[in-house]
């Protein structure tokens, strides 16, 4: 019987050391092949690209195309701090900074074990800058509005030292300057696709400050001139690079193309929106002179 026992005992001991020693081994798994990908292709369209918009419509969105053979997924990294893991290699993707730039797109397509392969390419975007709802309803109305100078307003034509926001060394009384400078009529139009459009009716004449006589042509002093209005002009809007502060502006700026002439002309392209409502605007340009100009609007 003790022998027996004792074989017994060595069967069961066996059993269990072959039963520690299958637990004890390793899992081997297998991922197959690792391939790379190869054959990667990128394409990109700016949206709203044409003859006009040589860099897209403004919305900023681009929409982006890879493709590889053995790819599992692709990890996109867009040129503007913003990456994106994309798996069918097809994704649209919006830049935000307003104003026209650069971005290098790199696309990593992701094969079996990790492995990848890279390809670049450069896009060059139009954002548009969003301009506050509240002051393309207060110049346009919603659709089209006509504006007049202010002239008999205070102030409603002044001039300042560079670093000023407000005409502090002249300000014109009512009605006391040139006839030239009071019968224009300025048109802000809103688009489709939500620009300000702007459109002067200078009866024929603008005033012009003598330093900027020769900018539009001419030679002189202070005085009415025979300078051709511009025609529609879409305005680019932007935040003010003044300096200005909330207390004595609305940080807001546009530039008019072409000669820049709104009401009268300075020399300088791009106005500072100082204050708007309805029915009055009081605009604050740079002349060619250095010096702070004033103007102030009102609706007709």
């Amino acid at each position: 019987m003790i022998t027996h026992k004792f074989k017994l005992f060595s069967s069961v001991a066996a059993i269990a050391l072959v039963v520690w020693f299958s637990g004890c081994q390793k899992t081997d798994y297998k991922f197959g092949d690792i391939k790379s990908p190869t054959d990667l292709t990128l394409a990109t369209t700016v949206v709203g690209t044409d003859a006009s918009n040589p860099d897209g419509n403004g919305t900023g969105a681009v929409t982006i195309a890879t493709a590889a053979t053995n790819a599992i997924t692709y990890k996109i990294d867009f040129g503007d701090g913003n990456t994106q893991m994309v798996p069918s290699g097809a994704v649209t993707h919006k830049y935000t900074n307003p104003g026209t730039f650069e971005y290098v797109i790199t696309v990593n397509a992701v094969g079996t074990g990790g492995s990848t392969s890279t390809i670049t390419k450069k896009v060059k975007v139009f954002v548009a800058f969003t301009i506050p709802a509240d002051i393309v309803q207060y110049l346009t109305n919603g659709s089209s509005k006509t504006w007049i100078t202010d002239k008999e307003s205070a102030g409603h034509f002044g001039v300042g030292p560079a670093d000023a926001f407000g005409p502090i060394w002249y300000a014109a009384g009512p009605n006391s300057r040139e006839a030239c400078a009071y019968d224009d009529e300025i048109t802000f139009t809103k688009d489709g696709s939500g620009n300000i459009l702007m459109t002067v009716d200078n009866k024929g004449q603008s005033f012009s400050i003598g330093a900027a006589s020769a900018f539009y042509g001419f030679s002189g002093g202070d005085n009415c001139y025979n300078i051709v209005a511009p025609t529609a002009k879409k305005l680019a809007f932007m935040n003010a690079t003044s300096g200005s502060t909330p207390a004595v502006s609305t940080q807001i700026q546009f530039v008019v193309p072409g000669n820049g002439i709104i009401n009268f002309g300075t020399g300088g392209t791009t106005y500072e929106i100082l204050s708007i409502s309805a029915t009055n605007v009081n605009l604050r340009n740079i002349g060619i002179d250095g010096n702070s100009w004033y103007q102030k609007l009102k609706a007709k």
